[in-house]
């Protein structure tokens, strides 16, 4: 590998001097508190991210010089649901199958008493958290982290590793100078059994960066990487994303009818040369676009051999979004405001019979 994996972000000027940064988190009603050991081993110091499925604490690993390590603990609730169990075993076995110097390094750790997954403990902030500072990047600043990634997928994809959820808040900005890729709670590997559904819809990834074939309900393969990072490599560039909708069912409708608004249209500093790359990347049939991060690496890695072959001229405009009968919303007020409606009347039935049976006095 050429770059310096010390230190890949030396010449990188945006992520220099980066702040270590955790939003605020109410660590009400989490699993553990401050000073406690989990397992003898864990000291929690501090709780630095909360979600709906799983808090994560800053610890000291007393087994190792007291270095820090970062906890992911599920919810109790999560810990007996089947679904979440098996992904959450998955993340830990694809994280401790990947050594990379740009992926999150996770530690493997025997006997415990309950799920909870250790990993390194990394001090920096997330590449949105920078990107709420500066937007868009530099063009320089943004082909050398595309260029980086680009490295971490290849890792990934030669390991059977598909991640399908690459995004700013998935990737790290470290304060020693370096990169990583985090978060593989959607990842699978390429032999593990297709695990796409969420809640009541087929589709797995984050709306703003996901590929067309996330959106069907598709199968993914290192291609849907590809397209992640090639929405990712926009915003980088132009400072938004590539559909911007206030109705999420007409950006997602968007990415599989049609194309981006072409870069250069909206930071006319950007290059041809990479304009042509974050199409290339984000082409809607898989096919067409870089059969491998490696292929994509090459042309950011020499950006001014780039051939320009006039994709930005052949951009498609997204057809109308019509919305499905369960999407309009006077159908989604009335299956939520049903229920209630009946309620009142039985609970109006009832008082009704209670008033009828009372005796005559």
């Amino acid at each position: 590998m050429k770059t310096n994996e010390i230190c890949p972000l030396e010449q990188v000027a945006s992520c220099r001097n980066v702040p270590e940064h955790h939003d605020p988190v109410d660590s009400s009603g989490a699993p553990f508190k401050p000073g406690q050991v989990l397992d003898g081993r864990f000291l929690i110091t501090e709780v630095i991210s909360r979600s709906g499925m799983a808090t994560i604490f800053k610890a000291e690993d007393l087994n190792n010089d007291k270095q820090l390590v970062a906890v992911k603990v599920p919810h109790f609730e999560y810990e007996s649901d089947p679904v979440f169990f098996s992904r959450f075993q998955r993340e830990e076995k694809i994280g401790l199958e990947l050594n990379h110097p740009f992926i999150l390094k996770f530690i493997p750790v025997e006997n415990k008493s309950r799920p909870y997954i250790v990993t390194e403990y990394l001090k920096g902030c997330t590449l949105e958290h920078l990107l709420k500072a500066m937007r868009p990047l530099p063009e320089k600043d943004a082909v050398k982290l595309a260029s980086l990634i680009c490295n971490a997928l290849q890792h990934m994809h030669d390991h059977g590793v598909i991640h399908r959820d690459l995004k700013p808040q998935n990737v790290m900005i470290c304060c020693d100078g370096s990169i990583r890729i985090m978060d593989f709670g959607i990842a699978r590997d390429v032999i593990s059994r297709r695990i796409t559904r969420v809640g009541n819809s087929k589709s797995m990834g984050t709306p703003d960066y996901m590929a067309p074939e996330q959106v069907e309900g598709k199968r993914a393969d290192k291609r849907t990487d590809i397209y992640n990072l090639g929405a990712l490599f926009y915003e980088m560039l132009t400072g938004s994303v590539p559909f911007q909708d206030e109705n999420q069912w007409a950006a997602l409708n968007a990415r599989v009818t049609g194309d981006p608004i072409a870069p250069r249209k909206v930071n006319r500093d950007l290059s041809a040369q990479s304009e042509e790359i974050v199409l290339r990347a984000m082409q809607r049939d898989p096919s067409e676009r870089y059969p491998s991060a490696a292929a994509m690496k090459a042309e950011l890695d020499t950006l001014e051999h780039v051939r320009v072959t006039g994709l930005a001229d052949r951009l498609q405009e997204p057809t109308a979004w019509k919305p499905k009968m369960s999407q309009r919303p006077w159908v989604l007020a009335g299956a939520m405001l049903g229920p209630l409606v009946l309620g009142i009347v039985l609970l109006l039935l009832l008082l009704l019979r209670q008033h009828h049976a009372m005796p005559l006095r």
